[in-house]
């Protein structure tokens, strides 16, 4: 059953790409996750933020930088300001220090409408999985190498892993909702 099993590898890569997605919406509380989407212009190219400094968040609202070039300081400040995050970075000269701002009740609902666009992307990737595996099922049906029975049992299994995604997909979405939630 091929078909079946590309279809759980693809939806196990939607499910992995969601929580990165999420990863990268704040909570209020500092973590280097956060500031996975930045990209920084060092060396005449653009980099994630991660290949010139290394992240650290040594308290609950702070997140410390340490580039490993100091030329790259204000590149990486520049950076982190434009990235839209909220952030504001300010630098010693040896690290960069980025205070992580309490959320306000509006700016935590922005981000409930985020978590919920990256959850309904999820689930468009599950059910896109679902809809390729089901056309192969039908395919090798009509090529013959499938009986009709056998053909409806796989759709089946194909709708209950769809279903599983599903539900895994809200539950993160859950539990990351209540966390931008908290006060």
């Amino acid at each position: 059953m091929p078909s079946l099993e590309q279809a759980r590898q693809r939806m196990e890569k939607a499910l992995d790409a969601m929580r990165r997605e999420f990863a990268s919406v704040r909570t209020g509380k500092a973590s280097p996750a956060l500031l996975d989407t930045v990209r920084v212009e060092a060396y005449g190219a653009m980099v994630p933020l991660n290949q010139v400094a290394t992240i650290q968040a040594p308290e609950p609202r702070l997140l410390v930088l340490s580039p490993f070039d100091r030329a790259t300081m204000k590149p990486i400040e520049k950076a982190i300001v434009e990235a839209g995050l909220g952030l504001n970075p300010s630098n010693d000269g040896k690290v960069i220090r980025v205070p992580i701002p309490a959320l306000t009740e509006e700016r935590r609902r922005e981000f409930v409408k985020v978590l919920h666009r990256y959850a309904e992307e999820g689930r468009v990737a599950v059910r896109q999985a679902r809809k390729d595996a089901n056309d192969d099922i039908k395919r090798r049906e009509k090529a013959g190498e499938l009986s009709e029975d056998d053909s409806r049992r796989q759709q089946e299994q194909v709708q209950k892993l769809t279903d599983q995604y599903t539900a895994k997909i809200d539950e993160l979405l859950k539990h990351k909702e209540a966390e931008v939630m908290e006060v």
